[in-house]
């Protein structure tokens, strides 16, 4: 039941970081997967590395800020793999910035990568999930969709919508067979978050001293989950909201 053999997923920023973690898990699993990002050299990087697993994998090139390029990601898969079964939305951005500093322009384009984009995806997708019948929408949340931060308004705002994205889809699509659900991963080492380690010292030192797993989390901590929400294993499970944090979002 956990097996993904036949099956197709398509990950947007699944060229790095955690986006790669899930890419892994729906590859080690047995699926066929498409990455999707904007730079050609790090996607062929991941399918390189997707294809030393023994998987199937191509590479699309994606703005998941312009509509047509992602109905053309989606266009695409489908025609070079046949079908499309899996889609996670992962593809995001941050720009952080006090709230009363915060330019317009800056909110847009956080909202159009992080929210707006998995919309579109969603929609894009829909009729191939529902031929699938038992397609899988994977969103990527954060654990800034249910915490506040000063500087983080735009993305909590964006991933706080990614969440209620989740939940409105899942009701609507579960007729058609099609599960969704989303991840609210907390402190992991990516080259997001290496940043921030850059722009706040005691940051290192914080998380782990505030989780109770007592590290930071890493992109294989993601492949598990992906291969689950995606298996018929995770077939009765819609509209869940999944904390990946080592247990930072429970710790009193």
């Amino acid at each position: 039941m956990f097996s993904l053999a036949g099956r197709v997923g398509l990950v947007t920023g699944g060229n790095g970081g955690i986006g790669l973690g899930l890419a892994r898990g729906l590859a080690k699993a047995g699926a066929a997967v498409a990455i999707a990002g904007r730079n050609a050299a790090k996607n062929a990087a991941a399918v390189a590395e997707l294809q030393a697993l023994g998987a199937q994998a191509i590479a699309v090139e994606v703005d998941v800020t312009e509509p047509a390029s992602i109905q053309a990601m989606v266009d695409e898969t489908v025609a070079k793999l046949g079908r499309l079964d899996i889609l996670v939305n992962n593809a995001g951005m941050n720009i952080r910035r006090r709230p009363e500093d915060y330019r317009l322009e800056d909110w847009h384009q956080v909202l159009a990568t992080n929210l707006t984009s998995a919309m579109l995806a969603s929609q894009a997708a829909y009729p191939h999930l529902k031929a699938s019948g038992h397609g899988r929408v994977i969103n990527n949340g954060s654990m800034l969709s249910i915490f506040g931060m000063p500087m983080h308004v735009a993305y909590g705002a964006s991933k706080g919508g990614v969440v209620q994205l989740t939940r409105s889809t899942a009701v609507a699509w579960a007729p058609d067979g099609i599960t969704v659900n989303v991840l609210l991963p907390g402190w992991i080492d990516t080259a997001l978050t290496r940043t921030a380690r850059t722009d706040l010292p005691t940051l290192n030192d914080d998380v782990i001293r505030r989780t109770p797993a007592k590290r930071w989390g890493t992109p294989a901590d993601f492949e598990g989950i992906a291969a689950f929400l995606a298996s018929d294993a995770a077939a009765f499970i819609t509209g869940t909201a999944i904390p990946v944090d080592g247990g930072f979002s429970v710790q009193g």
